[in-house]
């Protein structure tokens, strides 16, 4: 296959199949160099098209190589035999993300391969990056690797939560069919209105990007849908990178918004963290503004292109 500056579609081997991926090359690439390579890692419960497709023309645009891809069972991503589409598993994600790691360690023009994680990729690379020292650099956007806090602030919610995941894998047991019932979440019909009024934390912050009318919802992203898997809470109310935040040796960026709901994500991870990471918070921008806002985008990006590049 011959590459070329920009978006190269590739695939990799993951869990026996063929995973789908967006290879951002920068311009003049030329394969006889030698580059800095990204794993890129989205938010839940994204596909390709989305995070992938805004952080990496950006970070190809600062020299790098960037991989973004959709998860088993998300996008242009298989789901295993006998199971279902849009099941985007904590534990998996991880594995996936080793197999994205050992791709670009095939490729003879990447050189150090380091991992960007921005919202749940934030986590996932923190997670991976745990015993997969061919990363050797991480940076996380808006991230929420100390999940705990933010997840099991109200135990009750949580429960509830647990309980409908519980009930959704007991009937998807049963039935052998996939049920698309997860709870306290935009769906691909409502309103602004509609899903403010649920109470869900960050919601008008959330629909911005995510909502029928965001800049990124259903119909204007391919192949995103706002269902999800109902099982889906029983992994990721597990935060591997918060229990595992000491062990992590390598250099190590956050980047995250005072103000946005889920600071506590990057402060508590940060305090967990023993490897003197580099901390850039801003009192500006939301949690989902780092997402898609053209000035909240640049500072970001830009702050990763100079932690990558020492």
């Amino acid at each position: 296959m011959k590459l070329q500056a920009g978006k190269n579609n590739v695939t990799f081997t993951s869990f026996g199949v063929q995973l789908a991926g967006d290879l951002y090359l920068p311009e003049g690439f030329d394969s006889n160099k030698k580059y800095k390579a990204l794993v890129g890692a989205s938010p839940f419960p994204q596909v390709k098209g989305q995070i992938p497709a805004i952080y990496g023309p950006e970070m190809a645009k600062r020299g790098f190589i960037y991989l973004g891809f959709d998860y088993l069972g998300m996008g242009d991503s298989p789901a295993l035999p006998g199971e279902y589409k849009k099941s985007r598993y904590m534990f998996r994600l991880i594995e996936n993300t080793w197999d994205a790691v050992s791709y670009l360690g095939t490729l003879p023009f990447v050189d150090e391969i380091y991992g960007l994680g921005v919202c749940q990729g934030g986590s996932i690379i923190a997670s991976a990056a745990v015993t997969d020292h061919r990363i050797k650099k991480i940076a996380t956007v808006s991230g929420m690797m100390a999940a705990d806090a933010f997840q099991w602030g109200n135990r009750d919610i949580a429960n509830m939560v647990i309980a409908g995941a519980n009930a959704s894998k007991q009937k998807m047991y049963e039935t052998g069919e996939a049920d698309y019932t997860w709870p306290i979440v935009l769906n691909d019909s409502m309103t602004r209105e509609e899903f403010v009024a649920t109470g869900t934390p960050m919601a008008d912050d959330t629909y911005n990007f995510y909502g029928k009318d965001g800049v990124a919802g259903p119909g204007k992203v391919e192949h995103f849908t706002c269902e999800h898997i109902g099982d889906q809470p029983m992994q990721s109310l597990i935060s591997i990178a918060e229990a595992y935040a000491d062990k992590i040796v390598q250099p190590t960026l956050v980047v995250y918004g005072t103000k946005a709901a889920t600071a506590i994500c990057s402060t508590q991870f940060i305090d967990k963290l023993t490897n003197n990471p580099e901390v850039l918070a801003v009192d500006e921008f939301s949690h989902v503004d780092f997402y898609w806002k053209p000035e909240a985008v640049k500072l970001s990006t830009d702050a990763v292109a100079e932690f990558f590049n020492k």
